[in-house]
């Protein structure tokens, strides 16, 4: 009767270790699973980037294959003031693909139109935010070659870039921002160093209304103008 109790006693203590192990278990399993997650975190981050960081050594050869498989040329450009449509042209193909991949990239929304000068032009691509600088570290730093002998003129109504505000004597221009003349009769006096690219089909009179708005000493619209949208039309 004593070995019985004995025996008993034995086995509810090997059974009662068993069950605090396999209770255990899965708190060990639950850590592993936490510590793996980040690393796989890490690899997705790394897998997202499909376009390499862009510089002056690479631009040109990306843009150049980029034209080959995209060629889009119309885009529409939601303000706060209203939608401007814009066909961009063929000749000038580095940068028509740049405009149209920058729009693919999202770069343009939330962007303003920082510089105002009535009965002259409106230039945009820029902004105050930080999000923007942060959008362009992660595009790249780069300037595009000027294209200025198709024999576009900057009539009222063409699209432009500007250059860029570093020392230019090439006039090398700013990939990220534009410029719409809007002056009568147009800017002729730009004609060769600025690099047309386009023009408005549809929107003149946002233009206009842009253009109207009033500025501090530097140009700079008193109330930001926000370009909400940009994208591929047709």
């Amino acid at each position: 009767m004593k070995f019985n109790l004995i025996f008993c006693f034995l086995c509810l203590l090997i059974l009662n270790c068993e069950d605090k192990q396999t209770k255990k278990k899965p708190s060990s399993e639950a850590q592993v699973e936490t510590k793996e997650t980040p690393k796989s975190t890490k690899s997705t981050i790394k897998q997202t980037r499909e376009f390499p960081k862009l510089t002056d050594k690479n631009a040109m050869d990306f843009f150049l294959e980029y034209d080959k498989h995209h060629k889009e040329n119309k885009v529409r450009i939601t303000t706060d003031f209203g939608t401007i449509d814009i066909l961009l042209y063929n000749e000038t193909k580095f940068h028509r693909s740049n405009f149209i991949w920058l729009t693919k990239q999202k770069y343009f929304n939330n962007t303003q139109f920082y510089r105002v000068i009535d009965n002259f032009m409106v230039q945009a691509g820029n902004s105050d935010d930080k999000e923007t600088v942060r959008k362009r570290e992660y595009i790249g730093k780069y300037l595009l070659p000027p294209d200025t002998k198709r024999g576009f003129k900057h009539d009222r109504g063409v699209i432009s870039m500007p250059s860029s505000e570093i020392d230019n004597p090439h006039k090398l221009a700013s990939p990220y921002e534009f410029f719409i003349v809007q002056q009568e009769g147009g800017s002729h006096f730009l004609d060769g160093d600025y690099t047309i690219f386009g023009h408005v089909t549809k929107g003149m009179d946002v233009v206009d209304k842009i253009a109207g708005v009033d500025t501090d000493r530097a140009d700079w619209p008193n109330k930001n103008i926000y370009i909400r949208n940009v994208e591929i039309i047709e």
